[in-house]
């Protein structure tokens, strides 16, 4: 059974810094796509962050780009989202996803429905 677990949200001030995990069981999260959807209430599910299966291709929401970096720890099977100057705006839950994705291009958003597995989503609160 695959299983995602996301650890690492909380209560941040503007400008500040947060690190989310995604660990991975049951499932050898190197050989797969990892990226992160982020959702406020009355709104869609939007991509944030993706790394690809084979590590070649990176994908960020435009307003994310410069500040948000994602990465791997294979010995650990977990994928981070490093985020830094943090803004209101990204107070949303953020949910880790995987599938077997190879590709992704600057100007094609991943969706939702693209990805089968899912973590439980933690949230992110950005407030002075």
């Amino acid at each position: 059974q695959v299983q995602l677990e996301e650890t690492g949200g909380g209560l941040v001030q503007p400008g500040g810094s947060l690190r989310l995990s995604c660990r991975g069981s049951g499932i050898n999260l190197d050989l797969y796509a990892v990226g992160w959807f982020r959702q406020v209430p009355g709104k869609e599910r939007e991509g944030v962050a993706f790394i690809s299966a084979n590590d070649l291709y990176l994908w960020y929401d435009p307003s994310v780009k410069g500040r948000f970096t994602i990465s791997r720890d294979v010995p650990k099977n977990t994928v981070y989202l490093q985020m830094s100057s943090l803004e209101p705006e990204d107070t949303a839950v953020y949910y880790c996803v995987s599938d077997a994705v190879a590709y992704y291009s600057d100007d094609v958003r991943p969706l939702p429905a693209e990805y089968d597995w899912w973590g439980q989503g933690t949230q992110v609160t950005v407030s002075s």
